[in-house]
């Protein structure tokens, strides 16, 4: 193996920058550099030659082109064993390059700050970046490419173990991970371009491309049969699920996931300290209150059944009194923005329960995605500006202040328990969950009946239904239970019988004009 005798460093990313310039200067590395990078180096006291000085040629079109040069590329590419690639380089005085550490201008951060505009984001391609990494990449037996900060430890160890050396092995693996890293960027930019409304129609593009990096395998899927892994979006929002930190416990399951992403979405959309209790993809407990405690309390309190074994979500901090009346249920799996010390030292007890901690960011994915045999179903989230004092009243009743407190309480429960969804309410607690039939009168016996096996009462409560009634048999029957207020988007062809229903059984009845289906 041949020793690295000249480096090239044009970084974005300076993070250890100035360690790893030092390291190399040590070895006696020749440097390269560019811009900011080079000064940067310089400013350490690195000994720098700048790209310009090497190629003879000076950055030009408000630096657009620095590195596209055939000095450049040429010391890139040339095959060290193949005689007349080694003659020509000789012939054209180019120096051959052994190392580069290169990482692109930050697109994506450029592009994630809401005001940006287009020219600013077309700016940050980068182009001689990325023809520099695949000149490396495509020459990996001659040329080591590090493209990630977090590799430059393991590049010294190379160094230090290979006399000033690096295997072929550990380039080729740079290499791979190389074209990752360029593959990524190109797909950012393409989504930015294809997503431009200004120069294309409707919602959706011509053609689509996602880019997920594998974070976990699992130990099954939701079958033990089933094999499954975690990937993560390269672009996913900070207060998106992908973004959890575990913090204790056995390996995530596919079925934890599934239902984390359930509760997280639901809690994190109180403006109260909230708790979301969730068991096979649907909440069974939903409750705000003043402390943590008590929306746990009241949340556990819905179903005290099907909490056994569930996905636990807050909002908010987790303290030690909120984490002592945890403990006394089984739960597969707690998320909370943080966890108090005296929280995590009492959960510490219990080595199988998982912790999730994730940032209570607002944002959300730029699609919902349902996949059929071959393909995908492709639609944008189900988010609206929702103002309950603009829904239409259709009964005779008004809703009062704390009514219509509730209503909005259960309207948003509502968006995250499967259709057909009726979902009973008060004191901003969810008191029986009806979800996934295929009657709604089905899914309001349900959770009648949930509501009596926790001896809750349902008198004076409100009831959320994802989407219209369409009969009445449903107004009347949950009248029996003792509701009082309904909230549902109408449309139904039935309309005025369901609302004279509602006047004959004494409720109050909104229509939001928006359905939450959820399948």
């Amino acid at each position: 193996m041949k020793k690295i005798k000249t480096a090239l460093i044009s970084v974005s990313d300076k993070k250890n920058l100035e360690k790893i310039g030092q390291y190399l200067s040590k070895l006696g590395i020749k440097i390269l550099s560019t811009g900011g990078s080079a000064k940067a180096l310089q400013n350490s006291g690195i000994e720098v030659t700048e790209v310009s000085e090497h190629t003879g040629f000076p950055e030009i079109l408000d630096g657009r082109v620095k590195t596209l040069n055939p000095i450049i590329h040429g010391g890139i590419l040339a095959r060290r064993n193949d005689a007349n690639h080694i003659k020509t380089i000789t012939q054209h005085n180019i120096e051959l390059i052994d190392l580069v550490i290169i990482n692109l201008y930050p697109f994506v951060k450029t592009i994630s700050k809401p005001d940006t505009t287009l020219n600013e984001a077309i700016e940050n391609i980068d182009i001689g970046g990325p023809a520099m990494i695949r000149s490396s990449a495509k020459n990996y037996e001659d040329v080591a490419i590090v493209t990630d900060p977090n590799d430059y430890d393991q590049l010294k160890q190379e160094l230090e173990n290979n006399n000033g050396s690096v295997t072929v092995e550990f380039k080729k693996k740079l290499a791979i991970k190389a074209f990752e890293h360029t593959s990524k960027y190109d797909e950012a930019i393409f989504q930015y371009l294809n997503g431009d409304r200004s120069s294309s129609n409707g919602d959706f593009p011509e053609k689509l491309i996602f880019s997920f990096q594998k974070s976990m395998d699992m130990r099954y899927g939701e079958n033990p049969h089933q094999k499954a892994a975690f990937y993560k979006h390269t672009s996913a929002y900070k207060g998106a699920l992908s973004n959890f930190r575990q913090l204790q416990g056995k390996e995530l399951s596919f079925n934890n996931l599934n239902d984390a992403e359930t509760a997280w979405e639901c809690v994190k959309g109180f403006k109260e300290k909230s708790c979301v209790i969730v068991k096979h993809a649907n909440p069974c407990g939903v409750a705000s209150a003043e402390t943590t405690l008590e929306a746990y309390h009241k949340s556990f309190k819905t179903d005290s059944t099907s909490a056994f074994g569930g996905i636990i979500a807050f909002n908010s901090s987790l303290d030690l009194e909120t984490a002592k009346a945890i403990n006394n249920q089984f739960a597969e799996l707690i998320i909370a923005p943080d966890f108090s010390n005296d929280a995590k030292k009492l959960f510490a007890k219990k080595n199988s329960l998982r912790l999730l901690n994730i940032e209570n960011k607002e944002g959300q994915d730029t699609y919902d995605i349902k996949k059929i045999g071959g393909g995908i179903l492709l639609q944008t989230p189900d988010k609206i500006k929702f103002d309950i004092n603009s829904c239409k009243v259709v009964s005779k009743l008004q809703p009062n202040p704390k009514q219509l407190i509730d209503m909005n309480f259960a309207w948003h429960v509502a968006k995250y328990v499967k259709s057909n969804a009726i979902i009973f309410c008060k004191d901003k607690m969810t008191l029986g969950v009806g979800a996934g039939q295929m009657s709604r009168v089905d899914s309001t016996q349900i959770a009648g009946t949930k509501a009596k096996n926790a001896n809750l009462n349902l008198s004076s409560s409100v009831v959320a239904s994802d989407a219209f009634f369409p009969f009445r048999d449903g107004i009347d029957l949950l009248a029996k239970y003792g509701a009082k207020c309904v909230i549902q988007p109408g449309g139904s062809i039935r309309d005025e019988e369901v609302i004279d229903a509602a006047n004959e059984n004494g409720l109050v009845m909104i229509f939001t004009g928006v359905r939450h289906f959820k399948h």
